[in-house]
């Protein structure tokens, strides 16, 4: 067998790879510290996949190839095989031939900065407005494994959020992973940003991941808005690039939130959406010729998904935390569809919106009874638990009888319980969409939002 690499004065060598030196030269161009580039050629390009042979022993998953045909453009190695390597372009394969040159690119590091706070970054970890980005002296793989369970902290303290809602029902904690499930249009991205200028945090890294271009602008601008963005980094990646690039961006995200956390800071992590990363991975596992399972995912996908969030979560002795909020696009409202389950049964915690309770005005469109954070009950005191019961209790009675309710067919006496949930209803729904400053101001407004108008003996719950 015989490889080709290329010498910093142009001319292109065949050598033996058990030479000594040629292994030398093969760990350099590796590690990134030799002006040697490895290449072998494009042999076949079929099915939105490019062949390439002559780098089969040199190549890794993961690693990037540089393809020179009527234009240089950048692919990503999904797959190795007996004769060939397998790489998914990261633009149009417009002007491509069999005979290209196709340049080996080891995995680069990441190198994360504290100058790219308050940047919007695209899924190589440069600022998206095209300005040099500084780089950190601190080199960090793109997918580790998350800290060791025997050295990883618990569940820390509630978080304000100055959203009542999550302040009371849903509490967040500190390293606490939970899903917003919605479908589109409900106002997911809005709460994310709502979330992202009220959680309390050292530092917010937000991952778009598939969103269209004019929603990242808006996010950037309007949604998070100059206040959100002074404390957060903004990775980007929109729906028209290809699926290595959403699945770099999500990575990138991750590791710019473990840069911090080493650092001893709480990062709040919002990643919308892990279903568009979901995708992104069948995508390239159905290419690389993973079999398909429900709904064409592969089986890998539930790995993929709980690898990125066990990343996250409370760090170990000495690190900070990553709380982490993970958006859920469900089609049909169907909370039963793969991803949603997946996802379901990893996190710590999930938030249902709901489109008929988003059309009737109400937002954030929050259906308290579907949704559950798992700190509950330890993060509330005994009596906030009873409060928040009793407020369970009267949701659960109103919605079962709305409809007896909304036509005029109950009347009045004939359930204590539901004269009750009749009484305070308006008063839970203004309350869930309530903004407060504290934990503790959230838990008195649903005290007074559950105290009866007319209480004859004239004390509170």
């Amino acid at each position: 067998m015989k490889i080709n690499f290329k010498v910093e004065n142009n001319l292109n060598w065949c050598v033996n790879p058990m030479n000594m030196k040629f292994n030398d030269i093969v760990n350099g161009v590796a590690a990134g510290a030799s002006t040697h580039q490895l290449w072998g050629s494009v042999a076949a390009i079929e099915r939105g996949v490019i062949h390439i042979a002559g780098l089969r022993s040199l190549a890794r998953i993961g690693d990037r190839v540089e393809i020179f045909g009527r234009m240089s453009s950048f692919g990503e190695i999904i797959a190795i095989r007996d004769d060939v390597v397998l790489a998914m372009p990261d633009s149009s394969m417009n002007g491509m031939s069999p005979g290209d040159r196709a340049y080996l690119h080891a995995s680069k590091e990441v190198r994360p900065s504290n100058a790219w706070v308050g940047n919007v970054m695209n899924c190589d970890g440069v600022f998206a407005d095209g300005r040099p980005t500084p780089q950190g002296e601190r080199a960090m793989m793109l997918n580790p494994l998350g800290p060791s369970i025997t050295v990883r902290r618990g569940l820390g303290e509630r978080l304000n959020t100055r959203m009542a809602p999550f302040d009371t029902f849903l509490p967040i904690c500190k390293g606490q992973r939970i899903g917003l499930f919605a479908g589109s249009g409900v106002g997911k991205s809005m709460l994310v940003g709502q979330l992202a200028k009220g959680v309390e945090a050292d530092i917010v890294i937000v991952a778009l991941i598939g969103e269209r271009s004019r929603e990242v602008r808006e996010f950037v601008k309007e949604t998070l808005g100059e206040e959100g963005l002074a404390r957060a980094v903004v990775f980007a990646s929109t729906c028209e690039e290809p699926a290595p690039s959403k699945r770099r961006c999500a990575l990138m995200a991750i590791t710019a939130a473990e840069y911090f956390r080493d650092q001893g800071l709480h990062v709040l992590l919002l990643f919308d959406s892990i279903t568009r990363f979901a995708d992104a991975h069948r995508e390239i596992a159905l290419t690389a010729g993973e079999t398909p399972s429900l709904r064409a995912y592969p089986p890998s996908t539930f790995r993929a998904i709980a690898s990125l969030a066990e990343r996250t979560g409370p760090g170990s002795l000495g690190t900070g935390d990553i709380t982490a909020i993970f958006s859920v696009l469900v089609a049909g409202s169907d909370m039963d569809e793969p991803v949603a389950d997946m996802v379901r049964s990893i996190l710590d915690g999930h938030v249902v919106l709901d489109r008929e309770i988003s059309e009737r005005g109400r937002f954030p469109a929050i259906d308290v009874r579907r949704s559950v954070s798992r700190s509950l009950p330890k993060a509330a005191s005994d009596n906030e638990n009873a409060l928040l019961i009793e407020a369970r209790r009267l949701i659960s009675a109103y919605d079962d009888a709305s409809a007896m309710i909304q036509t005029g067919l109950y009347a009045t006496g004939s359930d204590p319980v539901i004269d009750r949930a009749i009484d305070v209803w308006p008063r839970l729904e203004a309350f869930i969409s309530d903004k407060a400053e504290s934990c503790e101001a959230s838990f008195e407004k649903l005290k007074t939002a559950l105290t009866p108008q007319l209480c004859e003996s004239g004390s509170d719950l």
